[in-house]
């Protein structure tokens, strides 16, 4: 999904609320994100997951083409994980506990 088809999907949903307004509100919700994000702090949609930027070290990499030694300067890079709802939701619900070899074969004899 597109951002352009976020605020179509919304502003279907949302009869009441003008395009203009809808695109409003998204591009402000991941402006926020972005600012929070190059602040250094967490974002945390409950249900959804969590944005963080996380710190890589300088270090030495290598230039593929001739094999040369390269610096490459520390960064920090955006993650995000998951939280446990949508997890759930995109694996179609709650994982299953995982039963050892003879549990499931006395249990296929029984049935």
């Amino acid at each position: 999904m597109t951002k352009s088809e976020l605020i179509a999907q919304l502003a279907a949903a949302n009869p009441h609320l003008r395009q203009p307004d809808v695109e409003l509100i998204v591009a402000t919700i991941f402006d926020e994100i972005t600012a929070a994000l190059a602040r250094g702090d967490r974002v945390e949609l409950r249900g959804f997951g969590a944005f963080s930027a996380k710190r890589r070290e300088p270090r030495t990499g290598r230039n593929p083409r001739t094999g040369a030694a390269v610096a490459v300067a520390g960064k920090a890079v955006p993650y995000f994980k998951p939280g446990k709802e949508l997890r759930e939701r995109i694996n179609g619900g709650p994982p299953q506990k995982a039963t050892s070899p003879a549990q499931g074969a006395a249990s296929a004899r029984v049935a």
